[in-house]
């Protein structure tokens, strides 16, 4: 006999004698209350959104998530959560690995190859780079785990599904909110400084053309306009403050922001260059509490509302369902949606334009902020003269 086998099969009686002459004590020292079938979880561990952690237990699908960065607040405080949760109502025995590319798409990269060594059965990837990201749906495919493509589609790759919003009507949406206040504050041509997103993104593509598109239908100029690579407070600040020296302090009337965090970049270079914000309107979009303070105070205009939790909820449905049957199965209608390479499945959810009218009616309404993280400390004030309280 091997001296392996030999080595089992006598640690097998020697836990067996023990189990006889002592029940309670067990084999190997555990409690009478262990088990090898516990599906008790071990502690997520937390790597500063960077890496990876995991939760769940028990049987069930295991499902990556792969979040792009952590620089736009909602991954991290909204989007992360919201799937959790989803995924738990759902199937409370899958899986989830998370990871967060730090706005690397090559760091996402190995974050996808090491999901797929981890043994994950279904992706949903939020791209960095869509184009780049192809790369982590293609190595997933030839193992057949399929990929739900969340929030950006990503292209050439054959994605199994997709769960987004109408990305060019946000950017009308934006620009529809910007002409009637040029038009209210006697500006109705502008100039404009527009600062669109990141130029690997393809929802800021969408962005720029639905914004594009109102803004010659109502005859409004465009004075200077710039794509913001990584979607960064610190480079929108950077094009603002380009636009406002080569413009000067009066040679522009408002500032198209893609998102709150440009929007931010681009008041920080009006407070800087000596001009009141509250003179010449900002877009944002995503309801971050930041952007969303600043309208309460008057320094941004208007943003844009995106319910993330049906979107989570829905990305959840077609992870589990693809994990559990290879097919994307929703309780919502799906469209087909060309990448370049295939016809996606998709959804694509609606979103609403914010301002500080209804402010309490819109994020506060569907508890996508709370008056107790708006209202605090110096907002306080602001809050009350808007109507929101809590």
């Amino acid at each position: 006999m091997p001296q392996s086998a030999w080595i089992k099969r006598s640690l097998f009686a020697a836990c067996a004698l023990a189990l006889i002459a002592a029940v309670v004590a067990g084999c190997g020292g555990g409690s009478s209350s262990s088990s090898s079938s516990s599906t008790s979880e071990e502690e997520p561990a937390e790597t500063g959104g960077g890496g990876e952690e995991s939760s769940g237990g028990g049987e069930g699908v295991k499902i990556a998530l792969l979040l792009p960065e952590n620089e736009t607040p909602r991954y991290e405080t909204n989007d992360k959560p919201s799937f959790y949760k989803a995924v738990e109502e759902q199937c409370s025995g899958c899986e989830i690995s998370y990871f967060n590319a730090s706005g690397d798409a090559e760091k996402q990269a190995g974050q996808g190859e090491a999901a797929l060594t981890q043994g994950a059965e279904v992706l949903v990837v939020d791209p960095m780079d869509s184009k780049a990201a192809a790369v982590i749906v293609e190595k997933a495919h030839a193992q057949e785990v399929p990929t739900v493509s969340y929030d950006r589609l990503i292209e050439n790759s054959e994605v199994a599904g997709y769960v987004s919003f109408d990305n060019e009507r946000v950017g009308e949406q934006q620009a529809e909110k910007l002409t009637e206040k040029l038009k209210e504050i006697g500006s109705p041509k502008g100039p404009i400084i527009k600062i669109n997103g990141d130029p690997a993104d393809p929802n800021a593509a969408l962005f720029k053309s639905g914004s594009n598109k109102v803004f010659e239908k109502e005859g409004v100029e465009i004075a200077k306009e710039f794509d913001t690579p990584g979607w960064t407070a610190e480079n929108a600040q950077k094009e603002a403050d380009q636009a406002i020296t080569s413009l000067g302090k009066e040679g522009f009337a408002a500032i198209y922001a893609a998102n709150d965090e440009t929007g931010g970049g681009a008041i920080a270079a009006m407070k800087g260059a000596g001009i009141n914000p509250e003179e010449k309107p900002v877009t944002g979009q995503d309801s971050t509490v930041a952007g969303l303070q600043r309208i309460l105070t008057g320094e941004q205009f208007m943003t844009i509302f995106k319910p993330i939790v049906p979107e989570a909820e829905i990305a959840a449905e077609m992870a589990i369902s693809l994990g559990e049957t290879g097919e994307v199965k929703t309780k919502e209608p799906t469209q087909m949606i060309e990448n370049g390479k295939t016809e996606v499945p998709s959804i694509l959810l609606t979103s609403t334009p914010v301002v500080k009218e209804n402010i309490n009616e819109t994020v506060i309404a569907e508890k996508f902020v709370t008056p107790a993280e708006l209202c605090e400390g110096a907002f306080a004030a602001a809050c009350k003269e808007a109507g929101i309280s809590g």
